[in-house]
């Protein structure tokens, strides 16, 4: 079911009827009810957040705070279906919402409420059940009785059956406060914690299938990203590039105000390569990397370091090689698909809409002189020898001061 099917089957509002019927969109909070006593800076956060996925609409929207509800409210007029369905599809990639229903906001009167209802299964196929909701317990119906009597209007206007166990549509009346909500279904949404709740941290993008996928996970856990691309340039053409820009612009619809640095990897491989890295070139060559996004992201502000690294994916993934790689720097490496297979990195990359963009060809400068056996038991003496040839520290600051800016434009 679209979200512009909750809008009462289309039917313009009764003349006169004013603030009896007006579009909206309910947020059910997951995650985020179970904080204690900051659960309001949770709350405040995933508001501002929901304000700016929306700025760009071109109207305010009006945010309530319910007991694990966020009620959106859009201005009325004859646009207001359409502009409440923009609203709750922006809200479906916000992290911290857990489900988005696109609802009907009507009078606290059972009259209207039934007939709210009613008027919203008009178009329906299959069976249904109505799931009512009563906050209020001094309104003048029950639960039950309310379930009752909008089942049998609905049966009686429409004759669709009812399931109770499996219904193929679910009708939820909420009796609030000051008002009803009425609505069917819903979508679910990220849930997770509100992006910046846990502060931000800089995130190596290759362009693969993994590292925009880790980003995903920690954003969900309320971690801000900025990303960082390295490309083999001059070795290579721009294609790298690209697709990292097109992974940050659509990984940008989670979060807002992404940034992606780019850095011109090309030469400081070849000095590794020069300098006798041999079967340690990939450890090395990542090291540096990691070294580098370590300088950044003091610059940036940010906390810690994510990859995309699961564990024995490939030979340079081994236990021994990781313990390399955080010898590396003294920030933190968060490494979320750790346990992950690579069918399961597949289909949340499916799901998130990065899988195709990741797939398409370029030349990674991950696979620029890659020798032809890869040790996979990197000793860390001989990876700080290498860096101490190439002053690698110093190294990495200036790639960190190369790095081009960009700011992708939001999807």
């Amino acid at each position: 079911m679209s979200m512009s099917q909750t809008s009462l089957a289309g039917e313009a509002v009764p003349a006169g009827a004013g603030e009896r019927y007006q579009p909206c969109v309910l947020l059910k909070l997951g995650e985020v009810v179970l904080k204690g006593g900051n659960r309001q800076q949770f709350e405040r956060m995933l508001q501002a957040n929901l304000r700016r996925a929306t700025s760009d609409l071109g109207v305010p929207v009006r945010i309530w705070q319910r007991d694990g509800v966020m009620v959106v409210r859009v201005p009325g007029g004859p646009d207001a279906d359409a502009l409440a369905d923009r609203v709750a599809e922006r809200a479906r990639d916000v992290m911290g919402v857990a489900r988005v229903c696109r609802a009907v906001r009507v009078a606290k009167d059972p009259a209207v409420a039934i007939e709210a209802a009613v008027r919203l299964m008009a178009g329906q196929t299959g069976s249904f059940a109505v799931r009512p909701r009563r906050r209020d317990k001094r309104f003048p119906l029950t639960s039950g009785q309310l379930a009752v009597q909008i089942g049998a209007r609905v049966q009686q206007e429409y004759g669709y059956p009812v399931n109770l166990s499996h219904p193929d549509t679910t009708l939820a009346v909420e009796v609030d406060q000051h008002e009803v909500f009425v609505y069917t279904n819903g979508q679910p949404g990220q849930g997770g914690l509100p992006v910046g709740m846990s502060g931000r941290g800089l995130a190596l993008m290759s362009g693969g299938i993994d590292s925009p996928v880790a980003s995903y996970r920690m954003m969900r856990r309320g971690l801000r990203c900025d990303f960082l691309h390295f490309s083999g340039m001059p070795l290579t053409g721009p294609e790298s590039v690209y697709k990292a820009y097109g992974l940050a612009r659509q990984l940008d619809r989670y979060q807002g105000r992404s940034r992606l640095f780019v850095v011109a990897f090309g030469k400081a491989q070849q000095r590794l390569a020069s300098s006798g890295a041999s079967r340690l070139q990939i450890v090395a060559q990542r090291r540096l990397m990691l070294k580098t996004g370590e300088a950044l992201a003091r610059r940036l502000g940010a906390a810690a370091l994510i990859t995309g690294d699961s564990l024995g994916q490939v030979s340079s993934q081994t236990l021994t090689n990781i313990a390399a790689l955080d010898d590396a720097v003294s920030l933190p490496i968060l490494r979320p698909l750790i346990g992950t297979d690579k069918v399961e990195i597949m289909a949340e990359a499916r799901r998130i809409r990065t899988l195709a963009l990741s797939e398409l060809p370029d030349q990674d400068c991950c696979t620029l002189l890659t020798p032809r056996h890869v040790e996979t038991r990197a000793r860390i003496d001989d990876l700080r020898r290498i860096e101490g040839r190439l002053d690698a520290e110093d190294l990495a600051e200036e790639l960190a001061g190369l790095a081009q800016e960009y700011r992708p434009d939001p999807a």
